[in-house]
């Protein structure tokens, strides 16, 4: 029986929120047992008063301090067991530094930096597509014999202005530039949901892009940070987003949408639940290049063709 549990997933949004169904799974095989979550302070408005997780371990890999902080709560735990479920060389070395007798992770086949498999001494070869499907699997290997798709996220709290009435949430903003949609596309989009749906359209971003999302015409723009984010996507009717976090905090809360996809492949990376339609351009090549202007097969996607697939969403 595992008394204590070290899961490792530093970040970042999506793949946190991808690793909650694992956690439950744990949580659920172990109701009594301590499960500690080792992740960087900036998601910590998505793990607070999460029911399946004991406490959060901060580790700012930036801040020498933090980390020896975070070492030393790690070996005070003493675990039983550590779970990355990150898959890279500093998550596999955490994982080494938690002192835990038994490491699970994936095999090298599997991990982006396969050097990370040495520090395991259990490996897990999943057979699902999914990066949750392979979480949850990776979460069996290590003794969780249920799979529990459920999403544990906050409530968040209010934080700028937000329409009154029902409004379509975007988040444009992603983490590399090929796989944002162009902002022009989502003024277009406005307009049509103005007119066919009768509903507000609002762009959410951080406010160190209040400059960029302000430039944009006919649309609300909501500043916020992650808790924001939060209470905002749980207002909006429907949710229009790229391969990002904020798209796949929609998804856990079960929002109708529609998720606009690129580079990157759809069956592994897509929104998870089957809430959101995807639309991904015909012939579109799968890169992951982490390029800085949008992908060609997003600037294939036309706004007519979302709007299609959003009132469908909207009106079931």
């Amino acid at each position: 029986m595992a008394k204590r549990i070290l899961v490792v997933r530093f970040g970042a949004m999506g793949d946190i929120l991808h690793t909650l169904p694992a956690v439950a799974s744990l949580r659920a095989e172990w109701p009594e047992a301590e499960i500690h979550w080792l992740a960087d302070p900036r998601w910590t408005p998505l793990l607070e008063g999460n029911p399946d997780i004991t406490r959060m371990i901060a580790l700012d890999r930036r801040d020498g301090t933090s980390v020896w902080t975070a070492i030393g709560e790690m070996r005070r735990a003493r675990f039983d067991l550590a779970i990355d479920f990150q898959g890279l060389i500093k998550s596999a070395v955490a994982a080494r530094l938690s002192g835990a007798r038994r490491r699970f992770g994936f095999v090298s086949a599997f991990l982006r930096e396969k050097p990370a498999a040495w520090f395991y001494t259990e490996r897990a070869s999943p057979s699902g597509s999914h990066v949750v499907d392979m979480n949850l699997e990776l979460a069996q290997a290590a003794g969780a014999r249920r799979k529990i798709a459920e999403f544990a996220v906050p409530f968040g709290r209010a934080e700028g202005d937000l329409p009154d009435e029902p409004f379509v949430l975007a988040s444009p903003i992603a983490g590399w530039g090929s796989k944002q949609w162009p902002f022009e596309r989502y003024e277009s989009l406005a307009a049509i949901v103005r007119v066919q749906l009768g509903m507000h359209f609002v762009v959410n971003g951080a406010p160190d892009v209040a400059l960029q999302l302000g430039a944009m015409r006919g649309v609300r723009v909501h500043l916020s940070g992650l808790a924001g984010l939060i209470h905002a996507t749980r207002r909006a009717a429907a949710v229009v987003g790229v391969d990002s976090g904020p798209l796949h905090l929609a998804a856990a809360l079960g929002k109708p949408g529609v998720a606009i996809f690129g580079p990157t492949d759809p069956a592994r990376n897509g929104p998870y639940g089957g809430s959101m339609e995807v639309v991904r351009a015909e012939g579109a090549e799968t890169t992951y290049r982490r390029g800085t202007e949008p992908a060609p097969s997003m600037m294939r996607i036309t706004a007519e063709e979302v709007a299609r697939k959003l009132h469908i969403r909207v009106a079931q």
